[in-house]
């Protein structure tokens, strides 16, 4: 076959694979335009064949696993207030199960109490366990008189 045939193959299966986002036809793809390549040195057809099964066991059986165990797994860094998470504070105003404020980051962020029996008074450091909304949910690092 000539080496169009493949390339305008290639293209296809490069629009599915934009499509479904299975990565099985961006593989595909990829081997068509392996064998565009051999297709354009003059092999011959038998030959093209075997370039185009060889490609396309190589990447669905090699490289698709591996891809898909990366996009697997978590991010290793954490955006927006995901990031504040375990992050150290400063009580601002005393804080308890209801309400209170707290600089962290540089900034004053609304804050809650993990305990509900904690009162946390002006000065003590905190770590912050999580984050509801635009309040944190803080613990003490050192235990409370």
């Amino acid at each position: 076959m000539p080496w169009f045939v493949w390339l305008f193959a290639a293209g296809v299966l490069g629009a599915a694979e934009f499509l479904t986002l299975t990565l099985v036809f961006g593989l595909l793809a990829g081997a068509a335009l392996i064998v565009a390549v051999v297709a354009g040195m003059g092999v011959g057809i038998l030959g093209q064949l075997v370039a185009l099964v060889l490609a396309a066991s190589a990447g669905l059986l090699v490289v698709r696993p591996i891809a898909l165990r990366h996009m697997a797994q978590a991010p290793l860094t954490h955006e927006g207030s995901d990031a504040l998470i375990g992050k150290r504070a400063e009580v601002m105003q005393e804080v308890t199960a209801t309400h209170g404020l707290i600089k962290l980051s540089g900034e004053e962020w609304s804050a809650r109490a993990l305990d509900e029996s904690h009162v946390i008074p002006v000065g003590a450091l905190v770590d912050v366990m999580e984050i509801e909304g635009a309040t944190a949910i803080v613990y003490p690092r050192e235990l409370l008189p």
